[in-house]
């Protein structure tokens, strides 16, 4: 693969899209200080992963992300070519293999938003942790790490075992109880977001998880919980966590 040439032509193309219009709300949206070029999603997807419709070797996908990722205009990352990153990613994660959990890491490290962060997190680093479970102990150090978007990434990357019916319930367990507390509404919701999905599955585990846990968790994790659950546990979870609060 020219990886450089690959790069230059998906960066054109979607600046031929774009629409400043849309940029700038976009901009607004996200509170962000990069620039925005302007391109829906599925056009942005649609340009991105051209360039991967053949399966490329590993080093070639790993450049061509790392070339996207690093794009700058006037000295500032550029937005859409992020997201192409995480897309040539996310559509040949097959290609990459366990250590490349770090690749992700570093980039939800260098990330400055959900809309980068979870698709990393769940359908990269997620996506390898389920495929390679001896690797899943770097998660045990993000659930730690001072960086909140790599302890959100800790929780979301439980996701594919979930929904893949083959939960690590364990690490839902030790994550769940170490983050219940935590303040930080990412966190909070990215909890509630994987006992809601595991509560499709089981909602009788989630239902004696967030009731030892009633205590601790917050309003937004637990609305999240109890959404899928039976009325009858849902509302006694939502009566036990409001006797809490008196």
């Amino acid at each position: 693969m020219d990886v450089e040439g690959e790069a230059a032509r998906i960066l054109a193309e979607l600046r031929d899209r774009a629409d400043p219009a849309r940029a700038e709300s976009e901009r607004r949206y996200l509170k962000s200080g990069f620039v925005h070029i302007g391109v829906t999603v599925p056009v942005l997807r649609e340009i991105a992963v051209s360039a991967v419709r053949t399966p490329p070797a590993r080093d070639d996908l790993l450049a061509l992300a790392a070339a996207l990722w690093t794009a700058e205009d006037a000295g500032r990352p550029v937005h859409e070519a992020r997201m192409a990153a995480i897309e040539v990613l996310v559509r040949r994660v097959a290609v990459l293999d366990a250590r490349d959990v770090a690749v992700a890491g570093r980039m939800i490290r260098d990330s400055a938003s959900w809309v980068y962060v979870d698709n990393l997190a769940e359908r990269v680093a997620g996506a390898l942790v389920l495929r390679s479970p001896g690797h899943a102990p770097v998660l045990d150090a993000w659930a730690a790490d001072p960086c909140m978007w790599i302890r959100r990434s800790a929780l979301l990357a439980l996701l594919p075992g979930v929904r893949t019916g083959a939960p690590d319930l364990d690490r839902i367990d030790r994550f769940g109880s170490a983050l219940a507390d935590e303040t930080e509404f990412f966190i909070r919701k990215a909890l509630g977001w994987v006992l809601r999905e595991q509560s499709k599955k089981d909602p009788a585990w989630v239902a004696r998880w967030v009731e030892a846990h009633i205590g601790d968790v917050s309003g937004v994790t637990l609305r999240e919980a109890v959404r899928y659950l039976p009325d009858g546990d849902a509302a006694r979870l939502a009566e036990a966590r409001r006797a809490q609060r008196r």
